[in-house]
C-alpha cells in the first residue's frame, strides 16, 4: 500500500517574536517627541497571548497601534492574526485597547478549511480536524500543492501555517 503524505494546516505568532516587537515599539515611544510626557505603554500578557495598549487620547492611541503593528509586521508577526478591540476609556483620563492574539484555529475556521478542500474534490485528498489544526494527507504530494495552492488563495480571516509536511 502506498504510503501517505501529509501536512498541518495551523496558525498562530510566535510569542517571543511579539515580545521582541513589543521592547522595540515601547523604545520608540519612549524616544519620540508627540509622545513625550504621555502616559502611553504597551503590556504583553504572554500566558493570555494579549496585549492592552493605554494612551491619552484616541490620537496617540492610532499613533501607538500604529508603531506596534509595523514592529509586529518587521519581525514576521502576521498582524492579520490580531483581534483589536474597541477604545474605551480607562482610569486617569487615559483609553485603552485590548488586542488579543489567534493561537491555533478556532473551529468555525477549520470547519470552513475542510469544507474548501472537499468542495474542490481533490483526489483521494482527506482532511481531519485535529484540536487547533488540519490535518491533510494524500497519497500524491502534487495534490498537498494543489491544496496548499487553493487554500493561501482563500481568505479564512487568519494567516495560515503549513507545517510538519512527511511525504
Amino acid at each position: 500500500m502506498a504510503s501517505l503524505a501529509s501536512f498541518d494546516v495551523s496558525t498562530g505568532a510566535d510569542l517571543q517574536e511579539v515580545d521582541n516587537a513589543v521592547n522595540q515599539a515601547t523604545k520608540e515611544v519612549a524616544q519620540r517627541y508627540d509622545f513625550k510626557d504621555s502616559k502611553a505603554q504597551i503590556a504583553f500578557e504572554r500566558a493570555k497571548a494579549a496585549l492592552t495598549l493605554v494612551a491619552d487620547d484616541d490620537f496617540r492611541m492610532k499613533a501607538l497601534l500604529d508603531i506596534l503593528q509595523t514592529k509586529l509586521i518587521r519581525r514576521g508577526v502576521p498582524v492579520k492574526n490580531l483581534q483589536i478591540g474597541p477604545v474605551t476609556p480607562a482610569a486617569g483620563d487615559t483609553v485603552r485597547r485590548e488586542i488579543t492574539l489567534t493561537q491555533g484555529l478556532s473551529a468555525d475556521t477549520a470547519k470552513a478549511i475542510v469544507r474548501a478542500i472537499k468542495d474542490r474534490k481533490f483526489k483521494k485528498v482527506q482532511a481531519a480536524i485535529q484540536g487547533a489544526e488540519v490535518r491533510v494527507q494524500a497519497p500524491s504530494k502534487d495534490e498537498l500543492q494543489a491544496v496548499i495552492a487553493l487554500l493561501r488563495g482563500q481568505d479564512f480571516g487568519v494567516e495560515l501555517r503549513f507545517g510538519n509536511y512527511r511525504g
